[in-house]
């Protein structure tokens, strides 16, 4: 089926790790009462009329039996459909979150190195080192991406060693000084082990380029970059670009489906370049698109790093830019808002939280309320095909927009 003809246009919106609590198998994954907009709201008081409008509150109240204190709102006053989704994949890492939400669940386990020292298996490092003509790395182990910069950043200046490290995801991360030791030089190492890993079956390589002279000022740079398995399947994103369509990947989504179904790509990162991008995409992305930003930092600097506060702060601001947002829409637009699992910033450790997701969804003159439990994140790339005219999706069902 072609869509060449259709106005309409989506925005697929995903707050990286925003989660309303209540996933049935939470337990399974230590996560039992993990919930990131419940947690955040009791911790900080949130300014955000905008995500309550939306019924991001009622959403949260419906996966998981409590309404987040600040986002209080009559039903009468409600702008959008609200609902909550469970993840079918079989983990709560961003490659399946997403390739989830795009009609691909993953049910099968990613591969994962061990987090204490030495992470990696000596044969893959030595392989990699050998045709990367290195002598040795630094890290090997599991760790935050900023401490450990912070712990082997001049060390690496000094021998030149990159510094490997991986997390709870199934990745092999590689920080290395943009100076002193080259970001053309960390990418082309990072496709290196990205060749050598695939045995593995280890979902991405992750370049993370840091400035600095010093421990106490080293900072990670906008450089970054994810070198993915591409989707085992089509995405929705791969049917709207075969029909002749446009896809405009805003921030790490080209990375994270290995350029899989993109027909643009937007460099952005944090949170107001991303609102930036995106909301110029609102005046000049064609009909017949899906626009789709990543708005990383909740999960990166505030999730992981267990920062409510940060969180907090981001959620108000990732809320003051609605309104423009939605002032530059277009009668035909259609905005989902969701996520792709959660990280809740008051729960122990600092790895992702299985919970279920917000799926809000907002057009102009949309008829407000509940859309239900939806069993996986896939509704959204069902709702998305239907409403483009694409190809109907393997996986999930269509959300009623009536």
């Amino acid at each position: 089926m072609s869509n060449s003809q259709t106005t309409n246009r989506v925005f697929l919106i995903v707050l990286d790790s925003f989660g309303v609590g209540g996933a049935k198998d939470a337990e399974n994954f230590g996560d039992k009462n993990s919930n990131t907009l419940l947690n955040i709201a009791k911790n900080y008081k949130l300014n955000t009329p905008n995500l309550a409008k939306l019924g991001f509150g009622y959403s949260c109240e419906k996966s998981s039996g409590k309404y987040p204190a600040g986002l209080e709102i009559s039903p009468s006053k409600l702008i959008a459909k609200y609902g909550f989704a469970e993840e079918k994949s079989v983990e709560k890492d961003t490659t399946s979150g997403h390739w989830e939400i795009a009609g691909l669940p993953v049910m099968n386990k990613w591969g994962h190195f061990k987090p204490e020292h030495p992470s990696f298996p000596k044969k893959l490092i030595d392989k990699i080192l050998k045709e990367a003509e290195i002598e040795n790395i630094l890290g090997n182990k599991a760790a935050s991406g900023t401490k450990i910069i912070e712990e082997l950043g001049e060390e690496h200046i000094k021998t030149g060693y990159p510094i490997f490290y991986t997390s709870a995801d199934s990745n092999i991360q590689i920080a290395a000084h943009e100076k002193y030791f080259g970001l053309q030089k960390l990418y082309d190492l990072c496709e290196i082990a990205y060749k050598h890993v695939k045995p593995y079956n280890i979902a991405r390589i992750i370049a993370r380029p840091f400035i600095g002279k010093s421990s106490k000022e080293f900072t990670r740079t906008k450089n970054r970059h994810d070198y993915s398995v591409p989707p085992f399947a089509d995405t929705v994103l791969d049917k709207q670009k075969n029909s002749g369509g446009n896809v405009i990947g805003i921030g790490k989504i080209p990375d994270i489906f290995a350029g899989s179904g993109i027909t643009h790509r937007v460099k952005a990162s944090g949170l107001e370049e991303i609102w930036d991008k995106t909301i110029y995409q609102t005046k000049t992305a064609p009909d017949n698109s899906i626009i789709f930003p990543n708005f990383v930092d909740f999960d990166m600097l505030w999730g992981h790093r267990r920062d409510v506060k940060g969180y907090g702060k981001g959620l108000d601001y990732f809320d003051s830019r609605i309104p423009e947002f939605f002032d530059n829409l277009r009668g035909n637009d259609l905005v989902i808002f969701t996520a792709d699992h959660g990280c809740d910033p008051t729960y122990r450790g600092t790895d992702h939280t299985r919970e279920n997701v917000p799926v809000i969804i907002y057009k102009k003159n949309i008829k407000a309320g509940f859309i239900g439990q939806r069993e996986t994140f896939a509704d959204i790339a069902a709702t998305i095909a239907k409403y483009l005219k694409l190809d109907k999706m393997d996986t999930g069902t269509a959300i009623d927009l009536d």
